[in-house]
């Protein structure tokens, strides 16, 4: 048992020498969650269920469970700092527009454009948190950018290479989403992994509610889900709460080029369960495109000296 008295750093240090490779199977625990997870969601959209509306449930089902859990914790919330609003508002938008994106989108397009997200984090990182940008992170912003261009461009639907349909749009802002809540976590170092965690989970939930006067379809009751909804949420939100935790555990204990490298994990989870899942295949310039755009991500870990 973690004594009271030893530091949070301390203690998952020693964790981390204990069990050295709990950390990248949360990596790549979370890895799959993520490449697998927009089936139940889109399972649920089938249902008639919108993904504003199973991501509120989901979440709200998520918070319950680890609000119960962790229940000798909530007492330290009203000592956290203001800050962690903008990381629960960021992270919570991060994650709703990436459901949207997958239960409308093509999978694998939508994932891909979530990965111009180390683009994103090496331009947040330089010019707010003065982190220096080396070589290989200038040629990661050139390739992810071709990638892009490659992927994108259709001259059949504009002269400039642009996401294609809401659910590509909503892919992008939640890949940049996920830069900013990057970056804002480095900021927020003094934060435990249960606030983060909780940021997270609640930042979801509040969002979805504040999307719901825009969504066309009708809010559904407890009451309007069958058994196999519940199990289907439930489902969705343990996968939620132990990606989220192990997660977070895994980015503290592994160094930042490794993680990033390991989290691509979640491109070839996401490519074989669309095609076996959801009969999608890409096309030769997504493929290179999207190649690309991993190598990008794999010269955007290299940026970080630790």
């Amino acid at each position: 048992m973690k004594n009271k008295n030893m530091p949070e750093n301390q203690a998952s240090s020693s964790l981390h020498k204990a069990h050295p490779n709990i950390a990248v199977f949360g990596l790549l625990f979370g890895a799959l969650c993520w490449g697998i997870i927009w089936y139940p969601y889109r399972l649920m959209a089938e249902a008639g269920v919108s993904g504003v509306a199973s991501s509120f449930y989901t979440y709200c089902i998520a918070i319950t469970l680890a609000g119960l859990y962790f229940a000798r914790y909530w007492r330290g919330m009203f000592n956290l700092p203001l800050s962690i609003l903008w990381l629960s508002a960021i992270a919570g938008w991060t994650n709703l527009s990436y459901v949207l994106a997958v239960i409308d989108g093509e999978v694998m397009r939508v994932m891909l454009l979530f990965y111009l997200s180390p683009l994103w984090t090496l331009i947040l990182a330089h010019f707010w948190l003065k982190e220096k940008t080396y070589l290989s992170g200038y040629i990661a912003i050139v390739v992810s950018l071709i990638g892009a261009f490659v992927m994108l461009y259709d001259p059949k639907l504009s002269s400039i290479p642009m996401p294609r349909n809401e659910a590509e749009w909503l892919a992008l802002s939640s890949g940049i989403g996920f830069s900013l809540t990057n970056v804002i976590t480095r900021k927020s170092s003094h934060l435990s992994i249960r606030a983060k965690s909780f940021a997270v989970w609640v930042g979801v939930a509040g969002m979805a509610l504040c999307f719901l006067p825009f969504v066309k379809d009708s809010f559904p009751a407890p009451a309007f889900f069958t058994v196999t909804n519940w199990l289907i949420m439930g489902l969705i939100a343990l996968l939620l709460l132990a990606a989220t935790l192990l997660v977070q555990y895994g980015v503290t204990q592994i160094k930042a080029t490794r993680a990033s490298v390991l989290f691509l994990f979640e491109l070839v989870v996401a490519a074989i369960a669309s095609y076996f899942l959801a009969n999608e295949t890409m096309t030769l310039t997504e493929w290179i495109g999207g190649g690309l755009i991993v190598i990008a991500a794999v010269f955007a870990a290299s940026n970080y000296k630790d």
